[in-house]
């Protein structure tokens, strides 16, 4: 029963992944794709050639931070299957309504919220859940601030050259800043489902003596005690589910983030992209997994601020806002929800 609850978990986290396509990845393309500067299908393939290449770049900080949210000598794995299947019922009533809600965030909330239910707050490593909390606020306003400190460099840097050859400049600039997003959303969003198989990997085999344990499921550490390596068939499987969601069903979020929020050109496009990634390499050199969709969010408010306040729709970044903050306490309602029926039933 446990091993066919892991396989359950498993395909349960790439479903997530392919999810989060419609969700997280549509924001690594959706510049791109609303500036023109990219057709949706050349953008998808750019932005995950660049994902694919985050795990050549990044080290596995993030899915150790994931992994370890909860302590998984003490959870079982129903916890992590009532966690995820809760994360994925939040993102796809987002995505049905279009709202650009955190995957990240509901990931961590469902799998905090389980675990809550089986053994008390206890078990939840709560500074790490404060930390990825705080970037809830601060990866908007951070984002808002680096896009918008780019902008007046770059307009000051060009403010002489000719603006059509200009303009055809910040196109092949753009699909720089698209690929450093791509890479820096990779090394952040994919891990956090790394992450969770990893800790379903570490909670089944918690008893069993480390010689034991199948190649197929060797987990190595470093010397502090951080993830090091995961199999290479996690790796692959997480970026191939993310970029298939990308391409059939991230449209209805990249029309939010493309052109909702504000009218964006070539130029601001690699201003925001530029500022996302700065955003993103930087959180992820401290391990701390941040919402791409709050990130990017933030730094295209940024760019449009630049323009002037009434270029950014202020209405629409309101209901994100709520979205948002409403991600973690909901999935970890959800979760418990879900945990305490499968007790009910005695499910495992």
């Amino acid at each position: 029963m446990e091993f066919t609850i892991l396989i359950a978990i498993i395909v349960l986290a790439f479903i997530f992944d392919f999810i989060n396509g419609f969700h997280d990845a549509a924001n690594s393309i959706a510049t791109v794709v609303s500036t023109k500067v990219l057709t949706p299908l050349q953008a998808v393939i750019w932005a995950a050639f660049f994902n694919f290449a985050a795990y050549a770049i990044f080290e596995l900080r993030i899915a150790d931070t994931i992994a370890k949210v909860v302590d998984t000598q003490t959870i079982n794995l129903q916890v992590i299957l009532a966690g995820i299947i809760a994360a994925i019922i939040w993102n796809l009533i987002t995505w049905y309504l279009g709202i650009p809600s955190s995957s990240s965030h509901t990931l961590v909330g469902g799998f905090a919220g389980a675990a809550i239910a089986y053994a008390g707050w206890s078990v939840v490593h709560t500074d790490k859940i404060m930390k990825i909390a705080a970037f809830i606020f601060l990866a908007p306003l951070i984002g808002m601030l680096l896009s918008y400190l780019l902008s007046i460099a770059l307009l000051w840097i060009f403010k002489s050259f000719n603006p059509f050859r200009l303009k055809r400049w910040f196109k092949i600039g753009q699909l720089i800043s698209s690929a450093m997003f791509s890479l820096g959303h990779g090394g952040n969003d994919a891990q956090k489902v790394m992450g969770i198989i990893a800790a379903s990997l570490l909670v089944f085999f918690k008893a069993a003596n480390p010689a034991s344990i199948p190649e197929w499921a060797h987990i190595t550490f470093n010397e502090a005690g951080k993830i090091h390596t995961i199999p290479l068939w996690i790796v692959f499987g997480c970026y191939t589910a993310i970029s298939a969601g990308t391409m059939l069903g991230g449209w209805r979020i990249i029309r939010t983030m493309g052109g909702k929020i504000t009218k964006l050109t070539p130029f601001e496009g690699v201003a925001a992209e530029s500022a996302g990634a700065m955003l993103l390499f930087g959180t992820e050199a401290f391990g701390i997994p941040v919402s791409t969709t709050h990130t990017i969010t933030g730094a295209i408010m940024g760019v449009g601020i630049t323009k002037r306040v009434s270029a950014v729709h202020w209405g629409v970044t309101r209901s994100l806002l709520y979205a948002w903050i409403l991600t973690i306490p909901v999935s970890m309602a959800l979760a418990a929800i879900i945990y305490w029926i499968f007790k009910l039933l005695n499910f495992g």
